[in-house]
């Protein structure tokens, strides 16, 4: 039995949209920041990244600002997505979800295995390890800007499939970032934090629709969500957890979806590519960091993540808890199995986390857009060949 795809046009279409024209402007960004680091004038990238921000300590950089502080729009962004999406979108079946989930889980557990196995089996540092998470990541804007450039050569139900897939990814990848790239907590800021959260559960109970009173209140969330400990991006998803939403209601009335369609345009094409200004630009030579986190990562992202994907849907369908959207096939999940190995925005954001100013952070990062640039020309390929046998016989007939 296969699953029949929604025909409507409703947010999570738009929402894919705006993603798909984000991610192709993501790919321009990325590509400036490679050129400016090594074809142009390296010192002035390097002045540019570690510019101070007048009016703030001198400790604030522009490359603080963006990962620590506009990063957080970009949490708030997916939080409110996939929240929408779990109480009244394409996870609220729990049969439609499954596929997805599984899919995903699949392709987080696989390619962090491999990492951890490619690292071990080199006798890396075992500190190197802390990058597991890195090849667990998908770019949601970036692949679904690479799936949007194939047109209608793929089914509708492919795309979808793949952003639903991407947005598990996007959960997992935040309880990665809580449990393993936080510092020691310091509990009286801890403290701060939860008595914002409180206050924003009350407005919440209270059902305020006003978005002005949750954004007020998420700055001082910000502020003491950086000082506990916890990364200060992790302020975005709490802040989400607590915007009212409900299924029954329109965008005006609804302030979930009014606050998702005002920070959408502005997380897609602006945040998102100073993200890739600021942390695509690396010198494409050979780096003193350990050879295993660069393997580690190349192989997690464009073997793991195909290969778990689609063992974690294949076991799905097989024990009978989901089954393949209309018209989608077992290749087509193969190809977006390699179109979620573009790890781009998340992983380079794990990989800072991870490694920091290490050695290891510039091989890293070159990884990383190795993998993904590599993966989305293998999914691309891929796909635009299954498209052309799947047009074959309508064509003989």
């Amino acid at each position: 039995m296969r699953l029949p795809v929604a025909q409507s046009k409703g947010p999570f279409v738009e929402f894919m949209e705006g993603e798909a024209a984000g991610g192709i402007t993501l790919m321009a960004f990325a590509v400036i920041a490679l050129g400016w680091a090594n074809w142009g004038t390296a010192s002035s990238y390097s002045a540019f990244v570690s510019a101070k921000i007048p009016g703030l300590p001198a400790w604030t950089t522009l490359h603080f600002l963006v990962n620590d502080g506009l990063m957080a729009l970009f949490f708030l962004l997916m939080s409110l997505e996939i929240k929408r999406e779990i109480l009244g979108g394409e996870l609220k079946d729990r049969r439609a979800a499954a596929l997805p989930v599984l899919a995903a889980i699949g392709g987080m557990m696989v390619p962090a295995a491999l990492f951890v196995g490619v690292n071990l089996g080199m006798a890396s540092p075992l500190r190197d390890i802390q990058g597991a998470g890195i090849p667990m990541a998908t770019d949601i804007a970036f692949s679904l800007g690479v799936l949007a450039l194939l047109g209608s050569r793929v089914p509708t139900g492919l795309k979808l499939l793949l952003a639903t897939i991407a947005i598990v990814d996007d959960l997992g990848a935040i309880v990665v970032i809580a449990l393993f790239y936080s510092a020691g907590v310091k509990w009286l800021m801890l403290g701060g934090m939860a008595g914002c959260t409180l206050l924003l559960l009350a407005l919440n109970r209270l059902r305020v629709s006003a978005l002005w009173p949750y954004l007020v209140m998420g700055l001082p969330l910000w502020g003491f969500t950086m000082a506990s400990g916890l990364h200060a991006t992790l302020s975005g998803v709490v802040l989400a957890l607590t915007i009212p939403y409900s299924a029954l209601t329109t965008t005006q009335k609804n302030p979930l979806l009014r606050l998702e369609h005002a920070l959408g345009p502005w997380v897609n094409f602006a945040v998102l590519p100073l993200f890739a200004l600021v942390n695509a630009g690396v010198h494409l030579t050979l780096h003193s960091g350990d050879i295993g986190v660069s393997a580690g990562i190349i192989v997690g992202l464009v073997l793991g993540k195909p290969l778990g994907i689609f063992i974690g849907a294949w076991i799905g369908v097989r024990i009978g808890l989901c089954a393949l959207p209309q018209p989608v096939e077992w290749p087509h999940v193969a190809g977006v199995g390699m179109l979620a190995g573009i790890g781009f925005t998340m992983s380079l954001f794990i990989a800072e986390l991870a490694f920091g100013h290490t050695p290891n952070i510039e091989s890293a990062k070159i990884a990383i857009l190795g993998a993904s640039v590599l993966s989305a020309i293998l999914g691309s390929l891929w796909l635009l060949r299954t498209g052309r046998r799947a047009e074959a016989p309508s064509k003989l007939s």
